[in-house]
């Protein structure tokens, strides 16, 4: 099983979008979560940096700049969704990656 840390600056970013209100608090996560197209199209416009600002992980073992770098995706490329960050916490939760879960847990306050 793979292993993850929080992904600080994501954090960080993420708090920046919910003080903004830069957030969405009713959504389906299953129907606004971005798919690998979603993925692809923003990173023809964006770089790197940015497209990992999106995700609460980081896998640890993963090269930098590769879409299985950065997991725990948490909006749809424009916003914060609170359904993406429950479903963080909840998937965090399941598979024992305590710090991601605790991260999460923390935005939802």
């Amino acid at each position: 099983m793979a292993s993850y840390s929080v992904n600080t600056r994501a954090v960080a970013r993420a708090r920046e979008r919910i003080d903004a209100r830069q957030y969405t608090l009713d959504s389906t996560w299953g129907e606004v979560q971005p798919d690998a197209d979603a993925e692809n199209r923003y990173l023809e416009s964006h770089s790197w940096d940015e497209y990992a600002e999106w995700h609460l992980g980081l896998t640890d073992d993963a090269t930098d700049e590769t879409k299985d770098r950065y997991a725990f995706v948490m909006g749809d490329l424009r916003r914060i969704h609170r359904s993406g960050i429950i479903a963080c916490h909840y998937r965090a939760a399941e598979w024992r990656h305590k710090a991601v879960e605790l991260a999460a847990h923390e935005l939802l306050q």
